[in-house]
């Protein structure tokens, strides 16, 4: 199925819109001036954390303990993650320093 020049030109547009509202809506909603409401604040404080408990539950969800690698590399992944966090606090490190080490081990070991 192809779109026409028509559809093309308005798929586009729509997709512009889009990114341009999401990007300028928070400003206008929030100007500088004024202070963030009290449940915006509160949804910066939790939601990152419930986030992340998602991330991981979705990752663990088909994990076998009784098969397989019995779930060895996924668990060490969480383990140089972790690890990783505690010792730099940088996220970006965490999180690629985990998944080379996960990639390693369910290429080369596991």
């Amino acid at each position: 199925m192809t779109m026409s020049l028509t559809q093309q030109i308005i798929t586009i547009a729509m997709v512009v819109l889009g990114t341009v509202l999401t990007r300028f809506l928070p400003f206008i909603v929030f100007p500088s001036g004024k202070p963030t409401p009290q449940y915006v604040q509160y949804l910066g404080k939790v939601l990152p954390a419930a986030v992340i408990g998602l991330l991981v539950i979705y990752c663990f969800k088909d994990v076998s303990l009784v098969s397989g690698s019995h779930g060895l590399p996924e668990f060490i992944g969480v383990v140089v993650v972790a690890l990783l966090h505690l010792w730099k606090k940088n996220m970006l490190l965490s999180i690629a320093g985990g998944t080379i080490v996960y990639m390693i081990l369910v290429q080369l070991v596991f």
